[in-house]
This record gives C-alpha cells, structure tokens and sequence, in this order.
C-alpha cells in the first residue's frame, strides 16, 4: 500500500444498549402528594362553607327547641292554673255539677263563686314594651309588662296576636305569670309565637285574665 493514501478510517466499535435507571416503585404507605396550591384553597372554602351551614342549622334548631319549649310551658302553666282553680271549686259527679251550675245561675253563689275581682279592667294592666321577629327563624315574640291594678294579689294570662300589615292574624300566642302579682307590683312575661312571620308583623293583646287569688 502507497504511502500517498491514508489508511481507511476505522469504524466505531458497537455499543450496548444503555438500560434505563432503576426507580423504586411508591410505597404503598408513602403520604398522597400535596395537591396544587388552587385545589387546596378550594377544599378549605368547600370544608370551611360545610361546617358554617351545620352550624347555622345546629343553631336554627336549638333556637326554634327553645322557643316551642317556652311556648309549651306558657300553655302548660296557663292549663295548670284553670285545672287548679276548677278542681277545687267543681264537684265529681254529674249530679253535682247540675247542682253547681244552679249555684252559679242564682243570686247566693257567694263564696263558691270565684274570689270577687275589683279595680280597673284586667287589660290596663298589660302593656306590650318589645314585639320582636327574630331574624334567623323570622319567629315572633313579645314582652308583656304587668302592673296589679286591683287591690288583691292576682295570677295573669295575657292573649296575644301576631299580626300581619293587612291586620291579618298569622300567628298567636300566650303568656303567664309564675307567680301571683301583688297589688302595685310589676311582672314581666313573655309570649312566643309559632311558626314564621312576614316582615313587617306586629303585635297585639287580645285578652287578659286576672285571677285575684285569697289566703
């Protein structure tokens, strides 16, 4: 071979195909990836939003439990004080009976009768100070100042209505005294209503019972 040609190039020796880096597989028990920084403010909002309506209804709820108690012992202390008084001036019998409504009819009921009531008219002695509608469960209520007019110590049970702007009836409820109201001496009660009201609703006594009470 001439020193005037160079030597053929010599070809490149093969190489092995390079295997790709071993990765461990995720454990099993491994934490889930973090999410992205959006999808977590989102599920804070979702999660946050979640626990405020169930505190809202826990509250909605315990308030209405609250306002049915209140009315319920209103109407159970009001049925309390007719039974009491009708228990111990009625007789058992129907014979009985007869004869005690000829009683009542005659001139000489005297001291069957109910104790003798005397001053002003029941109603003077009530005043409605706050008619109020709540404003989560749009319920109505007022609070009932009373005053003893008579000259007796005295149980009150005030009627009151709750009215709407026509002067439409949409609700009513009753409030009691606990205790007898001594003359000149001041009670304050509360009457609930039932179920919810329009704006606007207004509240009105309807009737008021004293009961002048003796011994």
């Amino acid at each position: 071979m001439s020193d005037a040609f160079p030597p053929p190039p010599t070809e490149p020796e093969p190489q092995a195909p390079q295997q790709p880096a071993f990765t461990q597989p995720p454990s099993p028990w491994a934490p889930p990836a973090a999410p992205p920084q959006g999808q977590r403010r989102t599920g804070l909002i979702v999660t946050l939003s979640l626990i405020g309506g169930l505190v809202v209804t826990g509250a909605t709820a315990a308030l209405v439990y609250a306002f049915l108690q209140e009315a319920s012992e209103s109407f159970a202390r009001a049925e309390d004080r007719v039974t009491s008084r009708y228990d111990t001036m009625g007789p058992e019998d129907e014979e009985g009976w007869e004869e005690f409504e000829e009683l009542e009819d005659g001139e000489d009921f005297g001291e069957f009768g109910a104790p003798e009531d005397d001053g002003p008219p029941a109603e003077k002695d009530a005043t409605i100070t706050k008619c109020t509608r709540d404003s989560l469960i749009n319920w109505m209520s007022a609070d009932i100042k009373v005053v003893n007019g008579s000259t007796s110590p005295a149980s009150y049970v005030v009627f009151v209505s709750f009215v709407d702007r026509d002067g439409d009836v949409v609700t009513e409820g009753l409030a009691v005294t606990d205790d007898d109201v001594a003359p000149g001496a001041t009670a304050r009660i509360e009457a609930q209503g039932l179920g919810e009201v329009p704006a606007g609703t207004k509240c009105r006594i309807d009737r008021v019972e004293r009961e002048a009470m003796t011994g």
